[in-house]
């Protein structure tokens, strides 16, 4: 079904997501998180949407490789679904490190340029464009 470069990607990005929202439940994540949103003037219902949406991404980038008795092709759809979940994430998360008045010492690292979202989002699309390309073969 999928070729070792989106194994090896979706299971990172799986467990780096799930890590992630998973982490925004307690401080000093949770304090960082919140201030992000709030400095971005985004809806305080993007707290919780936030941190559960990465959890469900990382779920999903892991359930493929979870579940064995799934066909090749669910297996591929449940990977372009996390990918498109985790790229929509990434957008969020570049805009919200571009917002003048979020400081950069409640983003991951300290890093102001949005870096760590840019190279997430790289490796999501590097993955998205493996299974995709999986999936044309399988049609072809």
């Amino acid at each position: 079904m999928s070729t070792r470069l989106s194994k090896t990607l979706s299971l990172f990005l799986g467990v780096v997501m799930l890590l992630f929202g998973f982490l925004k439940f307690f401080q000093p994540f949770h304090g960082w998180f919140d201030i992000q949103i709030q400095q971005s003037h985004l809806p305080h219902e993007s707290i919780l949407a936030g941190k559960l949406t990465e959890m469900l991404t990382g779920v999903l980038f892991l359930l493929p490789w979870l579940r064995r008795s799934m066909s090749p092709v669910n297996k591929n759809y449940i990977l372009l679904s996390a990918c498109f979940l985790l790229f929509t994430q990434m957008a969020v998360a570049i805009y919200v490190h571009l917002q003048p008045a979020v400081p950069a010492s409640v983003l991951p690292l300290g890093i102001k340029p949005p870096v760590i979202p840019g190279f997430v989002l790289l490796l999501g699309l590097l993955t998205a464009f493996d299974v995709w390309k999986q999936l044309r073969a399988e049609k072809a």
